[in-house]
């Protein structure tokens, strides 16, 4: 009777261990037996090559009329979805599928200074429908800079010369989404800004 009641003990203690396991950790109100990871971001640098960085102009100036303007400043992320256990009993399905929704976007300093409208620019959050199937990766463009924010303090004092002269922060970025069972997901990936002036 004693090595029954081991036996069963032993089986439940296991059968804990497997539903615990199956709980995506990235999301710790999700459920879900599929994880969101952000491969890669890239941006553009001065000459509008595709690179792992931004360099984002502040203020920009209409060559033929000398007027100055703004610009938002775009980014590519490239999303994959994943089972967390890679050999599931039941295999994949399109349940395993997620749909991403949208985007936070916040800005550290290195240095320490992070108070947004002071030293960095204000959080911004963005929507979007992106569906990332299972096991493979899928291309979003987001924004990771707002005109809004180059009209304020501190990309606005890059602009008319009272600031640092370039500001370096890290954009960190996190994606929302569920699968198809509607269990929530969350991926964060980063991107390096180097915010100034540049000679147009």
């Amino acid at each position: 009777m004693r090595r029954i009641n081991l036996g069963w003990k032993a089986g439940a203690t296991i059968l804990a261990l497997i539903l615990l396991l199956s709980c995506n950790p990235i999301e710790d109100e999700t459920k879900s037996d599929s994880l969101l990871i952000v491969e890669k971001i890239t941006a553009t640098d001065l000459e509008g090559n595709e690179v792992n960085f931004l360099n984002s102009d502040v203020i920009k100036v209409n060559q033929d009329t000398g007027e100055t303007y703004v610009t938002a400043d775009a980014a590519k992320a490239t999303l994959r979805a994943t089972l967390l256990d890679p050999a599931p009993l039941m295999g994949a399905s399109t349940y395993n599928d997620i749909l991403v929704t949208r985007y936070v976007v916040t800005y550290t300093r290195s240095d320490g200074k992070n108070t947004p409208g002071v030293d960095v620019p204000y959080p911004i959050e963005g929507s979007l429908s992106a569906l990332v199937r299972i096991d493979q990766t899928t291309d979003v463009s987001i924004i990771v800079v707002r005109e809004t924010a180059k009209l304020e303090p501190p990309l606005r004092n890059l602009a008319i010369g009272r600031g640092d002269g370039v500001i370096t922060a890290t954009a960190k970025i996190d994606f929302y989404g569920e699968d198809m069972t509607k269990h929530k997901v969350k991926a964060t990936g980063y991107l390096t800004i180097e915010f100034a002036n540049y000679i147009d």
